[in-house]
């Protein structure tokens, strides 16, 4: 019989270090708290399992929301990127998202380091097995060593690693991404604890040889210089960038598919966990998409020490043999050859319904849950969830009320709302076309946003909101020179150049801007705005334009506030709450809205029950 002993006393203890568990320890120690943070293996602390990219449609303005809330992935994002580009270019500024292709190898160094180096803070390798509690509250961890890790809070950020099965054809191992050992000891404790466990699956493509591939047969994809980077810290983007590929799949890579499509798990039952509907792997879009005679196949690279190469577009679960042969049918990979194989994922996460928007666990209090483990896909996902678990952890230890941000705050606020008031019932991802705010929610203006929000968490440091600071006055002292009028002898040859009526009054360089004339032009031809970086110009540029709408957009975020303001008492009974229907009744007792606004977004909620709640909080 195993020995249990006191391995040590903490404040907090974090399961995982992935990109949810990194985030969620950062923020609990840089606010003062002891935090163990267990992983697996010391080299897969922020690994990236699938793509090594940050950012993309929506998710890039995660991470910037990250940053300016305090987070650390921008970052090392910044530090580590091999390229960067601007999605969505031809589109406007509300879903134009930031996107980098990232070191893999560099990403995981980066922040490992930075988690070694951090005060209050102590990395084990090990396992978890048990979650111990004691009256509805989070006691500490039990891991498979027989060691006891005390503590207040709990966060678990178990990943893709719980029950973890890989699969490719016929072949079958027990084990998380890339051959990591999986964590078999915790589920049946989750379940114990009163948590819905269930099965999803996610996948990855193969990686081939950059040797071994014919680049001049593809369409080049370079980076950028003139974006800004994902953290507000970083000065600029790197001039030196490595560039992507672009290639398709055609109607003999599809032959193969369809000839093989027996010996899929995805599709001979093997596989039982529901997958990525916006990610599918390319037996599904052949599938689903039959009449499409090819598909984008981006070609991304690893790192800037390896030969690898991400084969984007490729994700599969068909044994190996055939992945051999599909590969080679698509032009620039005729001779390519495959390093990694690529292989489908099973593993077990919990429903995200039993968790408050706190992100802390119903049924015991301390014990907080983020990442993949809630049923979500992407880094950016599982890094903001962490760091907002991580601060409530620390909010909750200090007495102070726990954050909760609003969808008309934030990109990560529309995600964990999403996650704890309507659930999921597959892989979730955040899109722009999720914010019904997204105008207000850019990423231009992430800090003006939240980083006041992280520094009342106590997560801003002193630089940081410096440098905050001293954008917010050049901010002002920019618009006092766009609203300054000018005569409009000025203004004529400009307004009339661009297409418009010659003003017979005076007008400001904000009424150039609503009249479409772009800043840079303005900038360029009245020699104005010195010293204001193009960022924060861009960012102006941008609220002008779109200020009519932006008007509009408040007056709805003033109205959804007054409902979210309606608190709703823990403690009602909505059986008994007479002019509620019957499904009103079920989903309210299940997901216990914290106010009216979230009790207004549960999915069998009318306004109707709306309606008889508001009479029965006046009463």
């Amino acid at each position: 019989m195993q020995t249990s002993f006191i391995k040590g006393h903490y404040d907090s203890v974090v399961v995982g270090a992935g990109h949810a568990g990194c985030e969620a320890a950062l923020a609990l120690a840089r606010t003062g708290f002891k935090t163990a943070l267990l992983t697996l293996n010391l080299d897969n602390i922020a690994f990236m399992a699938c793509n090594p990219s940050v950012g993309g449609t929506a998710k890039g303005h995660l991470v910037r929301e990250i940053d300016a809330l305090g987070g650390q992935m921008g970052i090392v994002a910044d530090k580590t990127m091999l390229q960067i580009r601007m999605l969505n270019r031809g589109k406007g500024a509300a879903v134009q998202s930031l996107r980098s292709q990232t070191d893999k190898n560099y990403y995981h160094r980066e922040m490992k380091k930075v988690l070694e180096n951090t005060p209050n803070l102590e990395i084990l390798q090990c396992e978890a097995s048990e979650i111990l509690t004691e009256s509805g509250k989070v006691t500490g961890v039990k891991t498979t060593f027989g060691s006891i890790l005390t503590a207040k809070t709990v966060i678990l950020c178990t990943g893709v690693y719980l029950n973890s099965k890989v699969l490719a054809g016929e072949w079958v191992q027990n084990a998380g991404p890339s051959g990591f050992a999986p964590a078999n000891e915790l589920t049946k404790n989750l379940i114990d604890l009163g948590f819905e466990v269930r099965r999803f699956k996610t996948g990855t493509p193969a990686r081939i040889d950059a040797r071994t591939v014919d680049f001049s047969a593809c369409e080049i994809q370079e980076g950028e210089q003139n974006v800004y980077p994902f953290s507000f810290l970083t000065e600029r983007v790197p001039e030196k960038q490595q560039p992507c590929y672009l290639t398709y799949t055609n109607t003999k890579t599809h032959d193969i598919i369809r000839a093989n499509m027996h010996r899929s798990p995805l599709y001979n039952g093997e596989i039982i966990g529901t997958g990525p509907r916006y990610c599918p792997s390319i037996e599904t879009k052949v599938e689903r998409f039959a009449d499409k005679e090819r598909h984008q196949i981006f070609l991304e690279p690893e790192g800037a020490d390896t030969n690898e190469i991400y084969v984007q577009g490729m994700s599969t679960s068909l044994p190996q043999d055939v992945q051999e042969e599909m590969y080679r049918t698509i032009k620039g990979l005729e001779n390519c050859r495959i390093m990694r194989y690529a292989y489908a994922i099973e593993y077990d996460c919990i429903n995200s319904l039993d968790l408050l928007p706190t992100l802390e666990y119903k049924k015991i209090e301390g014990l907080y849950s983020a990442g993949q483990l809630n049923g979500t896909s992407g880094y950016e996902e599982a890094a903001a969830q962490g760091l907002i678990a991580g601060l409530n952890a620390s909010l909750k230890m200090r007495g102070k009320q726990e954050l909760v941000l609003r969808r008309d705050q934030a990109y990560i606020g529309v995600l964990i709302d999403d996650l704890v008031t309507k659930g999921t019932n597959e892989p979730y991802r955040i899109m722009t076309s999720r914010a019904e705010h997204r105008i207000f929610l850019r990423q231009d203006n992430a800090d003006f946003r939240l980083t006041e929000i992280g520094r009342e968490c106590g997560l801003v440091d002193d630089y940081r909101y410096n440098l905050f600071n001293d954008k917010k006055q050049l901010k002002e002292k920019l618009f006092e020179q766009l609203n300054a009028l000018h005569p409009s002898k000025e203004m004529k040859d400009i307004v009339v150049e661009f297409g418009g009526n010659p003003p017979n009054n005076g007008l400001s360089f904000a009424d150039l801007i609503a009249r479409n004339i772009p800043i840079n032009v303005i900038k360029e031809r009245f020699n104005a705005f010195e010293g204001i970086p193009q960022d924060l110009l861009d960012n102006a540029e941008t609220d002008i334009r779109y200020s009519g709408y932006l008007e509009k957009e408040l007056k709805e975020i003033e109205k959804a506030k007054k409902m979210e303001e309606k608190r709703l008492p823990n403690d009602i009974d909505y059986h008994k709450i007479e002019g509620l229907r019957l499904e009103a009744r079920q989903k309210l007792s299940e997901i216990r809205p914290l106010n009216l606004g979230q009790a207004g977004r549960i999915s069998g909620v009318s306004p109707a029950d709306i309606a008889v709640l508001m009479v029965y909080l006046k009463k």
